[in-house]
């Protein structure tokens, strides 16, 4: 879900959310849990020479291939369309194809259920609170997936990781869950450790298929990126926010910033324009010939 405040298109249909369409809601690359699908052929390991030699960060997993700093990049989870000249990284939902040539990450909603897919999850799986009434995210109406547990966590991460799978059956180079902070919108039935517990087993499984995971928003807990095995970040209005600097430090400059207002484009711009990648998208993150599209970069 969209960290501040956006839409997402639809996971395994088409949602609405901050991801989109935008993330979550957005997201992709499958939608019931299939069986997994073939893992990719090891990618080519990122360097690690040069001036980012001294990544704050774990170095990445055998055969996963890191996202390029500071390069262009557009953010398209509401809608796949040809990337504009200059990019080299797109996010794209889990449900499109990656674009030919380009570094390509994968949004996937891993953290609550998307609202055309709540009847899909067994009961036990969905939040509820001490009158069993299911825990809804209300601004994207998207139930919280029950991670409480260790036998739960299992459970979910079954299920996420089958769309994981997809991912690097189609040939995506990385993985974005979304929702990593649903943990503040539970009701305190989650804590920040559950969530961590479980983005742990999804990065496990990212990287068994070959695929980079980054950690979507949560700049709160981007200090324990070794810890859940993160290797970059996904950033909404960390600019607006002040918050770009503290992912930038986590993340050594593997940071994607995307920023909804003019405004947070032109202080992103100020402060990153040559460290990390930034573009300003609209908050539906539509495609081109919407009346709502906008895309600018520095």
């Amino acid at each position: 879900m969209p960290a501040k405040g956006v839409y997402r298109v639809g996971g395994l249909g088409t949602a609405v959310g901050a991801c989109v369409l935008l993330v979550a809601g957005v997201s992709a690359c499958g939608s019931s849990p299939e069986p997994p699908g073939p893992s990719r052929a090891p990618a080519q390991a990122s360097g690690t020479s040069g001036p980012h030699a001294a990544a704050t960060g774990p170095s990445p997993a055998a055969g996963v291939r890191l996202p390029p700093r500071h390069a262009g990049f557009d953010y398209q989870i509401g809608g796949a369309y040809p990337p504009p000249a200059g990019v080299r990284i797109v996010s794209r939902d889990r449900t499109a194809a990656p674009a030919p040539g380009l570094y390509n990450i994968c949004y996937v909603n891993a953290f609550q259920a998307q609202p055309d897919e709540s009847g899909s999850w067994p009961a036990d799986l969905l939040l509820r609170d001490a009158k069993g009434k299911v825990v809804i995210d209300e601004d994207w109406g998207e139930a919280l997936l029950d991670i409480r547990t260790p036998a739960k966590r299992a459970r979910v991460a079954a299920r996420v990781g089958a769309w994981i799978d997809g991912c690097a059956a189609k040939g995506y180079d990385a993985v974005e869950p979304d929702n990593y902070d649903s943990y503040t919108r539970s009701r305190h039935l989650l804590t920040a450790d559950d969530a961590t517990a479980f983005i742990t087993l999804l990065s496990r499984r990212a990287h068994e298929r070959h695929l980079a995971i980054g950690q979507k928003n949560t700049v709160e807990l981007a200090g324990l990126r070794k810890r859940a095995g993160l290797d970059f970040a996904v950033a909404e209005e960390c600019a607006e926010y002040d918050e770009c600097g503290t992912y930038a430090k986590a993340f050594d400059d593997r940071v994607l910033v995307i920023e909804y207002s003019d405004s947070g484009l032109r202080k992103a711009l100020a402060g990153f324009r040559n460290r990390l990648s930034i573009v300003r998208r609209d908050v539906m993150v539509s495609t081109p010939g919407s009346a709502h599209y906008v895309r600018r970069a520095g």
